[in-house]
């Protein structure tokens, strides 16, 4: 799909079509784009694709009121659904590069992170996107080892780990597959286990997890639940968490504690953990959702949400 397009600094595939027994033709295959400049990548990828509805809206710019306020709201993702080539459909969404390494880094969105804190099969990358992800899959580590309790297999890691970018999602609430993180996870086990395999490893060469095979060849794992090692994995989540989580909680921003109490540090800093996710996913989706309504036009905004709509409704039946 890329090969159609304007020239990327970064690009992967994500979603269904990379779990292993999806052999459904009719599916989208998703893509993200990662490129210096969207407004001038969008002008040239018009010369190429003229019946690209987002492009259009981002190449008027400022003589369109509905791209100017589909550009403030949102989270600077622009997305183009029901592309067609070579007889398949696909959605790409194109962020600027600097958008899209902020998040991986720092959280700020909690919307392009999430999504590389699952699978992806990177197929540009000239920016070595992959190795800055490293620092975001640690802290998803350590954000789900801190909301797991003390003994948990490898399968309710990732499964926490994925659950980090869906928890206060709007999305998860009408438009969602209520088993969606348990599909994805059985669906890309192997792929999440490569992933997150070396991180395991660190931490218990660290002694912050002991761990051992199951008889399917499965990780179980434990972890002490003390203060010191909730230290440890606060230290390792983005400077902006570790603050707010020094203010609220009992910890301060290196990971030390500020005075004794009785109640537990580690329990407070998750929960203030998970309350700090749940803020920022649910402003992200809803200013995303908005966004792309406008920005996509209302024929594939509606063809779009009807998709999810029903699917969604499905899992519930």
């Amino acid at each position: 799909m890329p090969n159609v397009l304007p020239p990327v600094e970064f690009a992967c595939v994500y979603g269904s079509s990379l779990h292993p027994s999806n052999h459904d033709k009719t599916t989208m295959t998703d893509y993200i784009l990662g490129v210096s400049d969207p407004k001038q990548w969008h002008s040239e990828n018009l010369k190429l694709n003229k019946h690209h509805y987002a492009s259009w809206m981002v190449h008027l710019g400022g003589e369109s009121l509905i791209t100017g306020v589909a550009d403030r709201i949102g989270v600077g993702v622009h997305f183009n659904p029901f592309v067609t080539w070579n007889g398949k459909l696909f959605k790409y969404g194109v962020v600027q590069m600097h958008d899209l390494l902020q998040d991986v880094q720092y959280w700020e969105k909690f919307y392009l992170c999430g999504r590389l804190q699952k699978p992806v099969h990177i197929v540009v990358d000239n920016l070595d996107v992959n190795s800055t992800n490293s620092v975001n899959l640690r802290a998803a580590v350590s954000a789900a080892l801190l909301l797991l309790p003390s003994e948990f297999t490898e399968e309710d890691l990732y499964a926490k780990v994925c659950s980090l970018s869906y928890t206060g999602d709007i999305r998860m609430l009408f438009a969602e597959d209520k088993n969606k993180v348990k599909k994805i996870v059985t669906g890309q086990f192997d792929l999440f286990h490569s992933m997150y395999k070396p991180f395991l490893e660190e931490y218990e060469a660290k002694k912050l997890l002991r761990l051992s095979s199951t008889a399917n060849n499965q990780i179980h794992a434990t972890q002490d639940c003390d203060l010191s090692v909730a230290c440890a994995l606060v230290s390792a989540l983005p400077p902006s968490i570790r603050s707010q989580i020094s203010k609220n909680g009992e910890l301060t921003e290196t990971g030390r504690v500020i005075h004794d109490t009785k109640v537990s540090a580690r329990e407070v800093a998750a929960n203030c953990l998970q309350r700090i996710l749940r803020q920022r996913v649910m402003v992200s989706s809803a200013r995303q959702a908005i966004s792309g309504l406008l920005a996509v036009g209302g024929v594939n905004a509606t063809r779009y949400l009807s998709k999810k709509v029903s699917k969604a409704w499905r899992s519930w039946r």
